[in-house]
């Protein structure tokens, strides 16, 4: 495959885009919500029952509240054996989740070559050996976000210097340091529509919970679409 940028696209017409591809599979939105936080909140509760850590969370921020000492509080749960057990299993579960997304990549292409959608579609980053390869990149990905988070200019510019990575190792079968500098280059040439559609795309992702729980479950993997709308605007591909 050969990448190439075509003329600039308009951001209303990629944001029209990312909506039709939200619009056209609610049913797998919900699905994919409903599979994600039932996973992720049922290893949530079981953790919890086991070493406490939410539990005593809780009550040091109601502690806090009462005007307790902020840092005796967290020193206080720091010294929670289970913190560290805790903390790396609720991680091992995020990185299990992450091919769900992918699979949203392969249904919007499937729309755009008119093809009949199935369920299964929605579990095409567990295929094979990809698995691996998809978890091995978000292990990666994570790992750096974590740290540069915490300056959260950085942690904003790791997500735009790598958004298109995970579409072009399953479209192009790039390599995570191939498609990180393809990644970079349409980043200079589009950093304005980048910018603008990742804003609305965070917006739109978590209003849902915002305004009414249950909408939620599906505007939460609405990212997945601009995602998706960005790739195939900006890149083109020839075999």
């Amino acid at each position: 495959m050969q990448s190439k940028y075509p003329q600039k696209p308009g951001i209303d017409f990629i944001l029209k885009q990312a909506f039709f591809y939200w619009n056209k599979t609610l049913f797998f939105q919900l699905v994919f919500s409903i599979f994600y936080f039932g996973i992720f909140f049922s290893v949530l509760f079981f953790l919890d029952g086991r070493y406490g850590v939410l539990t005593q969370y809780i009550e040091a921020a109601k502690n806090v509240n009462l005007g307790m000492n902020a840092s005796e509080q967290m020193l206080k749960m720091q010294s929670n054996p289970g913190l560290i057990y805790f903390s790396w299993a609720v991680i091992g579960t995020m990185v299990f989740l992450y091919p769900l997304n992918i699979g949203f990549y392969h249904i919007y292409r499937k729309i755009d070559l008119k093809e009949k959608l199935e369920l299964g579609d929605l579990l095409v980053g567990y295929n094979g050996l990809n698995f691996f390869k998809y978890i091995g990149y978000y292990i990666f990905w994570l790992f750096v976000y974590i740290y540069t988070f915490q300056t959260i200019i950085l942690g904003v510019a790791w997500v735009m210097v790598t958004i298109f990575v995970a579409p072009l190792m399953f479209f192009t079968d790039k390599r995570i340091f191939e498609a990180i500098s393809l990644n970079f280059q349409a980043l200079r040439k589009y950093f304005l529509e980048i910018l603008v559609c990742i804003i609305v795309a965070l917006f739109f992702k978590y209003i849902g919970f915002a305004l009414f729980f249950v909408g939620g479950l599906f505007t939460f993997p609405f990212w997945n679409a601009m995602i998706y709308s960005l790739y195939k605007t900006i890149f083109s591909e020839k075999s």
